[in-house]
């Protein structure tokens, strides 16, 4: 198991900045592709970023695309979203995920472990 615990959510007016932490307790960590998704009420979990082992590799949803930035400090077994000139329809519960295969994927299925989300309400 990897526990993986959110942290950093919070109310926010639309145009402000939130950035958002991932802490796994494991070391295994380090070699896992992470990624970060949200939800929002009524609606499908969305893909937001997602990062490779090293972070030479990442990718962002097209809706976040230029605002959002991931990261990740493999000392501190940490991976960060960066969520810049932030807009009422980012609202969501943001969860992080890890990949044991380092896939960087797009899709839910793709990832092994699951954070318990943390929620981000931006109001205008």
């Amino acid at each position: 198991q990897v526990p993986l615990v959110e942290s950093g959510g919070g109310l926010v007016l639309a145009g402000d900045s939130l950035r958002l932490s991932c802490a796994a307790s494991d070391h295994a960590f380090r070699s896992y592709s992470m990624g970060w998704f949200r939800q929002a009420p009524g609606k499908e979990r969305e893909f937001v970023a997602a990062i490779n082992w090293s972070g030479g590799n990442i990718f962002y949803g097209n809706s976040v695309k230029g605002r959002f930035g991931i990261s990740r400090d493999n000392a501190k077994n940490t991976v960060y979203l960066q969520m810049n000139s932030l807009k009422p329809e980012d609202t969501a519960v943001y969860y992080c995920a890890a990949d044991s295969a380092g896939r960087v994927g797009l899709r839910e299925y793709e990832y092994d472990y699951w954070g318990q989300g943390t929620q981000v309400t931006v109001s205008s």
